[in-house]
């Protein structure tokens, strides 16, 4: 799953990059030809949100998620393995209240039609919403991942999922 998550975040990445190169044709169709490129603001309302969610898994696994080290380094490892555990939890129940309340706007949002922006471009949301159902359900299943390779050892440096970061080289 690590794997997996590492190519989610290469999506984002260049779907950033992709995002990036539009918002300078809208600006330099704006500025040149007094002419916008159309529907890039729903386009960009609506990748933020995917693209965000698509980092979240690597974030996770890389041990990048927000924590205070200077309380939890101070602590001995059995607390601090603790501590982790907890934020794991918590990190899961915070994924699963996410699939939770996203189920019932996805469902409507694809059975409807649901879509944003008027005129030359619609944007449909439900692939957003659909990309935040599915998002939730790997980080809530990332967050059990760490809680076992917390608990079974194989965490780096007590935060990192190995292969995370950098590649696992296997051995022959």
């Amino acid at each position: 799953m690590i794997k997996i998550a590492r190519v989610v975040h290469l999506f984002s990445a260049f779907w950033t990059l992709a995002l990036a190169v539009l918002i300078f044709g809208d600006v330099a169709g704006r500025s040149l030809f007094n002419s916008p490129i159309p529907g890039t603001k729903e386009i960009l309302q609506n990748s933020v949100v995917a693209i965000t969610f698509l980092q979240l898994p690597l974030a996770i696994y890389s041990g990048s998620m927000l924590r205070t080290s200077i309380f939890a380094d101070a602590m001995p490892p059995g607390i601090q393995k603790v501590l982790r555990t907890f934020g794991a939890i918590l990190g899961f129940g915070v994924f699963m209240a996410v699939l939770w309340s996203t189920w019932p706007s996805f469902w409507d949002a694809y059975r409807i039609g649901e879509y944003e922006g008027e005129g030359s471009l619609r944007v449909p949301t439900w692939p957003v919403r659909g990309t935040v159902l599915v998002i939730s359900v790997f980080g809530a299943y990332a967050y059990l991942s760490m809680i076992w390779y917390d608990w079974t050892g194989r965490l780096i440096n007590g935060t990192e999922a190995r292969g995370s970061l950098n590649p696992v080289k296997e051995e022959v």
